[in-house]
């Protein structure tokens, strides 16, 4: 099923792609309606000849034919109608089914960026509310082209019975739409403001669910509770105003198409009593009108079905239109070659420029904005005052912010995309954890053995995790893991990266939320891991910076002094002043790390 390689840029060229996406099933919906809407005018005049020449005396074998033709013609009707209904059914999962692929493909490609530009809200809301109204509008693809024929074929025949009854079908009929014109348009200002405020809601709601514990914690549950109820009054009003607009709009699609039956009907009825009409014409024109009401409700409700769906469209396309922080270059994501040529003329000649895959062999990653040098093979730390400013440092080094970084002598932005997420990991500290089982989420997009799992979770000393939980890795792990507690979902975290294994690891304050005695260990065993492959931390903790091969001091987001640990708490005080405790305290916990790796069987082991 293909996907839009352009967002359409309106409402209604979206709507159009998923009408051409599925041209052979719209075009058979919509011979199965025409056929369907001109097949309803059929019984009426089979009807009238039925009356005319068959009730007459010795005419009983012209009415048992014209019975027979009836009860065809109802036959031929009524499949018509199921397979019209099965058809259009098949249309609007199809548009449900591309809706959805479009917006999840589009948040993959999104990424991070993703929480930045939209709420949790906005998506949810488009996911669950725009994707259903989208498809129902695609249903008026049938009927509204069957509904046209009918209109024509009514006309006709109105006009072998009657100019005057001709007339007033052809200029009343289009005159019952254009009433209805004005609620439509007010229809679709209200439908806007009320899904605005229906995916801001969703927003306030999931953001009160994920937080309740803090909001506990904090006393504000019911304070948030509040706002919340207030704004759920709020758009249950706003509700309110769309319904009274839908109502009259459903209540004219009905009632008006019955009241110009009325009046058709009351002329014809003077027209037989003045003998103008027979009583056959007479039941003809009735039947005419009544079948009439079915397609002129149609274009009522397609045009109810229209405003909503533009309004929906709309969504989706601004959504589609969302776009990364660093966006591929020329827009080449995902299924590009190693190396894309672009040939190009010039001087009279061929000159032929290449977008590379990166450095072949080791290289050096480099910051030009801070002047850190990642040097391949090593473990690396940055050191800064402000964590924000070894983060950012990380950021360009793994691409996820526009800078003049390079790896070897390719610069990053110069690299497609997907080749660097392939070859350099960034594992941020706060980075989701996905509902699944624990072997799902450590695994990430490859299965994994077991043995490798236990590695890694003997490296992140994350075995304990297993042990507690009751099926072990068949465990359910709850959306951003809330089963479990904060050390717990950093230590996966660092297991889920570790299991990944790139030729470059950036991580993002791996050991912040455990204790001492865990984090002694997790640096000496990440150091024994990590041995031969690139790896960057940043951290202020001595623990882990004691088994760092290169330490990198930042001050301003600048390199301050380059060494090992020991060497920069001599040289540098500022660097001491920041990463040094209390010497009682230090001495403390050195002993009690040595002693855990003692009863552990080595840190490194």
């Amino acid at each position: 099923m293909e996907q839009p390689a352009d967002a359409p840029r309106s409402a209604g060229r979206y709507l159009w792609w998923l009408v051409a996406s599925q041209r052979g099933r719209v075009a058979a919906g919509a011979a199965y309606g025409s056929l369907w809407n001109a097949g309803l005018m059929v019984p009426p005049y089979v009807l009238s000849r039925a009356i005319d020449e068959g009730l007459a005396p010795g005419r009983t074998a012209a009415l048992a034919g014209w019975v027979a033709v009836l009860l065809a013609v109802g036959g031929l009707t009524a499949w018509l109608g199921m397979m019209r209904h099965r058809t259009m059914t098949r249309i609007r999962m199809d548009a449900t089914f591309r809706t959805v692929r479009a917006v999840v493909a589009h948040t993959l490609r999104l990424g991070a960026a993703l929480p930045r530009q939209v709420t949790t809200g906005e998506v949810v809301t488009i996911g669950i509310g725009d994707v259903a109204v989208i498809s129902q509008t695609l249903t008026m693809t049938g009927p509204g082209v069957g509904g046209v024929l009918a209109y024509g074929v009514v006309a006709v025949l109105l006009l072998a019975v009657s100019p005057l009854l001709a007339a007033v079908v052809l200029l009343g009929v289009p005159l019952l739409a254009v009433a209805v014109g004005p609620l439509l348009g007010r229809l679709q200002g209200a439908e806007t403001h009320y899904r605005e405020r229906q995916s801001g809601l969703a927003a306030q709601l999931g953001d009160l669910v994920g937080g309740l514990r803090v909001l506990g914690g904090l006393g504000g549950k019911e304070v948030f509770a509040g706002r919340y109820r207030r704004a759920s009054q709020e758009l249950c009003r706003e509700g309110y105003r769309v319904g009274a607009v839908t109502s009259w709009i459903q209540a004219l699609g009905v009632g008006l198409p019955v009241l110009f039956l009325a009046a058709v009907t009351w002329l014809a009825a003077r027209m037989a009593a003045q003998g103008d009409l027979t009583t056959g014409e007479l039941v003809a024109v009735y039947g005419y009108t009544a079948a009439l009401v079915v397609p002129v409700s149609f274009f009522i409700e397609g045009g109810y079905d229209l405003t909503r769906g533009l309004v929906a469209a709309r969504r989706v396309v601004r959504f589609l239109h969302l776009r990364a922080d660093a966006a591929d270059p020329e827009g080449v994501t995902g299924a590009a070659d190693a190396v894309e040529a672009d040939a190009v003329e010039a001087d009279g000649g061929t000159v032929a420029t290449r977008r590379s895959a990166g450095p072949e062999q080791v290289a050096v990653l480099r910051d030009p904005e801070s002047g850190v040098e990642v040097v391949p093979g090593l473990l690396t730390a940055l050191v800064a005052a402000r964590p924000a400013e070894s983060a950012a440092v990380v950021d360009r080094l793994g691409r996820f912010a526009d800078s003049a970084a390079a790896w070897g002598a390719v610069r990053l932005d110069e690299i497609p995309l997907h080749r660097v997420r392939a070859r350099i990991l960034v594992a941020d500290n706060e980075a989701d954890l996905f509902a699944g089982t624990l072997r799902e989420v450590v695994s990430g997009r490859r299965d994994r053995t077991d043995a490798a799992i236990g590695r890694a979770l003997h490296t992140a000393l994350a075995e304990d995790i297993v042990r507690a939980l009751p099926d072990g890795l068949d465990a359910p792990v709850a959306a951003q893991g809330r089963n479990l507690s904060g050390g717990q979902r950093q230590r996966l975290r660092l297991v889920r990266a570790l299991l990944a294994d790139p030729e470059v690891l950036l991580a993002v304050e791996p050991t912040s939320a455990v204790d001492a005695h865990t984090e002694a260990a997790v640096a000496a065993r990440l150091h024994a891991a990590r041995t031969g492959r690139t790896t960057v931390v940043t951290t202020a903790s001595p623990l882990l910076l004691d088994h760092a091969d290169v330490v990198c001091f930042l001050v301003d987001g600048k390199v301050s002094a380059v060494g090992r640990h020991r060497q920069l708490l001599d040289d540098v005080p500022a660097y001491r002043r920041l990463v040094a405790r209390d010497e009682d305290e230090g001495e403390g916990e050195e002993h009690d790390a040595e002693a855990y790796e003692d009863q552990d069987g080595g840190a490194a082991s």
